[in-house]
């Protein structure tokens, strides 16, 4: 499975317990986290997600006065093996299209993992990695 999803980058304090209460938020209005990446900075904290009901999620986020930044990612399901990984960046990579930023994770026993990949052309990515067969 490959397909394009809305992300969100929710910007909130780098401080304890905000990204608890951003989960917390999620949780009360029955939003699941698919994907999940932070990247912090000395006041503030990015929170990139991956979630079943962006619209929403978006919409209590701003209701909040919360920044948030939209944008299209690829949701990848893939094998959890050895080169998987290889193959979708060097597929990427023949196509001209850069991979900006990437998060994934599986556990150690399971068949599929889920891969998010924000990338420079998001419809040519969706072509190329459905052609792979992954």
């Amino acid at each position: 499975m490959v397909k394009i999803v809305n992300q969100l980058a929710v910007f909130i304090e780098n401080k304890p317990g905000t990204l608890a209460a951003v989960c917390e938020t999620l949780a009360k209005a029955g939003i699941n986290i698919w994907g999940l990446s932070t990247s912090d900075t000395t006041d503030h904290n990015v929170v990139r997600l991956v979630v079943s009901d962006p619209k929403r999620a978006l919409s209590i986020f701003e209701e909040r006065g919360t920044l948030v930044v939209e944008s299209d990612v690829l949701m990848v399901e893939n094998r959890n093996q050895p080169g998987a990984l290889t193959k979708i960046a060097k597929a990427l990579a023949k196509k001209k299209i850069n991979i900006e930023y990437a998060y994934l994770a599986s556990h150690p026993g399971d068949v599929r993992g889920l891969l998010i990949l924000r990338v420079s052309n998001p419809k040519s990515a969706l072509v190329t990695l459905k052609a792979l067969k992954i």
